[in-house]
């Protein structure tokens, strides 16, 4: 009797570890919206960098991304790169980004991101910033992101250096 009670109460400790654990985004309940692997690339004093992420819509209603929000940098804007029709990635401002019911939505290198214009501090491998999203119906979303080289993330700067191309003056011939 005494080895059924401690194998009864072993598996009750064991199957309530395998629970999900309360990260305060309500999402077991189908309501929430979650950050999962965000990170940032390093950059200097002045400069433009980015952030990235994935981010769940587990509820099961429709949402967007409507801003985002900083005190790292002057400003904070949801941009889109892509390839246009000749060949030729450009980088466009976003106002707002769908967030589909019960789907995630990846911000990466080459895709959405968070573009953080005119940086007040440096941002060096080991720091961590806040930004703040911004939601259409979502309370907003405080996120910690650690501050990366771009190498080490598989990125090569290509945000950053289409940000600083847009704003660079074509010579005249």
């Amino acid at each position: 009797m005494k080895k059924l009670l401690t194998f009864v109460l072993a598996s009750m400790f064991l199957l309530s570890a395998c629970g999900a654990a309360d990260d305060g985004h309500d999402h077991a309940d189908g309501t929430g919206v979650e950050i999962h692997d965000p990170w940032a690339r390093s950059a200097a004093l002045g400069d433009n960098t980015a952030a990235y992420m994935l981010v769940h819509n587990h509820s099961t209603s429709e949402d967007a991304i409507v801003g985002a929000s900083t005190d790292v940098a002057e400003s904070a804007e949801i941009h889109l790169s892509q390839i246009d029709a000749n060949g030729v990635m450009e980088m466009i401002h976003q106002d707002s980004v769908a967030l589909p019911a019960d789907t995630e939505l990846e911000f990466k290198p080459g895709s959405y991101h968070i573009m953080l214009i005119g940086l007040k501090q440096d941002l060096k491998k080991g720091d961590e910033i806040t930004v703040t999203l911004h939601f259409q119906t979502h309370e907003d979303i405080v996120v910690t992101i650690p501050v990366y080289d771009a190498a080490e993330m598989g990125g090569e700067g290509m945000d950053m250096d289409m940000h600083d191309d847009m704003h660079e003056e074509t010579p005249a011939p």
